[in-house]
């Protein structure tokens, strides 16, 4: 099988992959430009690709014979499914194995972002300290702060779980009951509105659909408390950037801690002009371990497309 793969990737994983395909792999540290992606696709059968590639009707029919689809991540918000079944494509991708490393990253950002750790080691590094100040970097408390988890799936329930060892009241909104939280931390399921209005720190755990984009707009910030701060390390369409930078800038919510952003790469300026945001470049995943399993997941997806079996990743 011919399978394009759009980007190098750690690990033995496309070695593996070589020995029964044969691959044109694009070789650089950036996406793919769309029109490369059209002309190095034609005559495929396979493609690997990442998050970033766009992958709609046009670039299937510019392949003419392509039989798999292997994302190399577990959202796929950036295939059209449909087009995809009505071609009979496959797609798969990597669920799981990503999940604690995600959520290990969100934590991080709760941490950075309510103690404003970067806020304060740049002020070390950039400015002549005077010593010990009562009033210096006062941030919030994390131990007894009510955290709300806004889609508890797989990472959202890593989340939450994280949780215990801060005292922390848990309320979750999702579309099915979490019995694990809900036994666990005595978690509650409340609406959205609720969770809102009563949590300390809100932290977003659900896929990207038609029906979430902006799922936090300029109403859902204006029911936070203007001491909480909302994570985001699921898609960054999910909130109106417009609406966040406004309401971090007039102080509305006290800060947020970001890995995805609305227009990826672009990241809205507003944000970069803020000290009460921390940014990260979606590395939400990235640890040595966990990219490499997900390039052996892709893979092995593919492999086992190419045997006749059925993909162990499939979701169309």
């Amino acid at each position: 099988m011919d399978v394009l793969v759009t980007r190098r990737l750690p690990g033995g994983a496309l070695e593996r992959l070589a020995l029964a395909c044969a691959l044109d792999i694009w070789g650089q540290n950036y996406p793919m430009p769309r029109d490369e992606l059209i002309r190095r696709i034609k005559g495929k059968e396979g493609l690997l690709c990442l998050l970033g590639d766009s992958v709609d009707a046009a670039v299937m029919d510019a392949a003419g014979r392509l039989r798999i689809i292997a994302n190399y991540a577990v959202g796929y918000d950036n295939i059209d499914i449909p087009a995809a079944t009505a071609r009979g494509i496959v797609v798969t991708n990597t669920p799981g194995v990503l999940t604690d490393a995600t959520a290990d990253l969100a934590w991080a950002l709760i941490f950075a972002s309510v103690r404003r750790i970067v806020q304060a080691h740049t002020f070390l590094r950039e400015t002549a300290w005077q010593g010990w100040d009562p009033n210096l970097m006062l941030g919030y408390d994390i131990t007894g702060a009510t955290l709300g988890i806004i889609g508890a799936g797989r990472i959202g329930t890593a989340v939450a779980l994280r949780s215990r060892g801060f005292n922390m009241p848990v309320l979750y909104a999702g579309s099915t009951a979490n019995t694990l939280i809900e036994t666990e931390l005595n978690a509650r399921r409340v609406e959205l509105g609720t969770l809102l209005s009563f949590s300390d720190i809100i932290s977003l755990h659900v896929p990207l659909t038609p029906e979430n984009r902006h799922l936090i707009g300029r109403r859902e910030l204006g029911l936070m408390k203007p001491t909480a701060v909302l994570i985001n390390t699921a898609r960054g369409a999910l909130i109106d950037e417009d609406a966040l930078v406004e309401a971090l800038r007039t102080r509305r919510i006290a800060g947020a801690g970001l890995d995805v952003y609305e227009n990826e790469p672009r990241v809205h300026p507003g944000l970069k002009e803020l000290d009460n945001v921390v940014t990260l470049p979606h590395i939400g995943s990235a640890t040595h371990t966990t990219r490499s399993k997900m390039a052996d997941m892709a893979a092995d997806n593919i492999l086992a497309f190419l045997r006749g079996d059925e993909p162990p990743n499939r979701v169309a």
